[in-house]
């Protein structure tokens, strides 16, 4: 793999060795194999690690099969992958609802299996939609981008909006900080645990009431538990329409929550990303409320 880009004017100067072990978070034994096989130039040209790089520099780098091995996954269908986005090192796609974002056994196929084959070369989950929720998911293309999109995750620095149709006439602007932990009587569940669960927070604002006395909302979220949202609006007496899990006597085709909105800074130009997409089955069950 060879890589070539401009280091981002928004950057300060720095020496090679940082720039590689704090910016691209390069682990220490690939960093070694950079430097011994001389397979990163900056300006077409060899460097020491403590030389200065500064914005407007070009930057190469190239990967053996011993620095990154091949990870072969078992390919899907390319005709079910739904792409917003894609550039050298990361894809954006649509998930449909009903769909697994990864596999939990080896030969499972799923939504990463179908992305795989529509790139041509094994691609990386960043992060997970619940089967039954459609909407943006981010992909690495390669296992050089995949730990500094892990760390915008990580970071918070990935902003995920979801779109919701719930039961109830919700108010215009909730905050949601209740302890999520896992339901000991089924393992599929979580809920609101005030003594062990993990703190989780999600902001919710009505989007638009209806007169069957429902609502859709927007609910962003600022921690990551499983099934967050769920959880959060089913123990605030505002279960999702079409939960299986949560709401299961609720009348609708699927799960009515969908992932509408991807924000985040690219980590190679420092470009500002936004990506919005909508389901065709999601808008189809809102027109049904409208």
């Amino acid at each position: 793999m060879k890589f070539t880009f401009i280091i981002p004017e928004s950057l300060p100067e720095m020496t090679v060795k940082v720039f590689l072990e704090e910016q691209l978070l390069i682990p220490r034994k690939i960093r070694h194999f950079l430097r011994t096989k001389k397979n990163i130039l900056i300006n077409q040209e060899e460097v020491h690690w403590q030389q200065i790089i500064k914005p407007g520099d070009q930057c190469q780098l190239t990967f053996d099969q011993e620095d990154y091995p091949n990870k072969e996954i078992v390919w899907g269908n390319p005709n079910l992958v739904q792409e917003i986005y894609q550039d050298e090192h990361l894809i954006v796609v649509n998930k449909p609802e009903g769909m697994k974002t990864h596999g939990n056994q080896p030969d499972e196929i799923a939504l990463l299996n179908h992305v795989s084959a529509y790139v041509g070369q094994t691609c990386y989950v960043v992060h997970r939609l619940d089967k039954e929720t459609s909407g943006l998911v981010l992909f690495a293309k390669n296992p050089f981008i995949l730990p500094i999109l892990n760390r915008l995750l990580e970071k918070k620095e990935i902003a995920r909006e979801y779109w919701a149709l719930v039961s109830g006439q919700v108010p215009k602007n909730l905050i949601f900080k209740d302890k999520i932990g896992r339901d000991r009587h089924d393992r599929r569940k979580r809920l609101v645990d005030p003594r062990n669960g993990q703190y989780a927070e999600t902001h919710v604002s009505r989007l638009k009431g209806f007169k069957n006395k429902t609502s859709l909302v927007r609910c962003r979220l600022k921690t990551g538990r499983t099934h967050q949202i769920r959880v959060h609006l089913l123990h605030h007496h505002h279960p999702i329409i079409g939960d299986p899990l949560y709401n299961p006597h609720s009348k609708a085709s699927r799960l009515m929550l969908h992932a509408f909105r991807l924000s985040f800074i690219h980590p190679l130009t420092l470009e500002k990303m936004s990506f919005t997409a909508l389901s065709g089955t999601f808008e189809k069950e809102i027109k049904k409320n409208g």
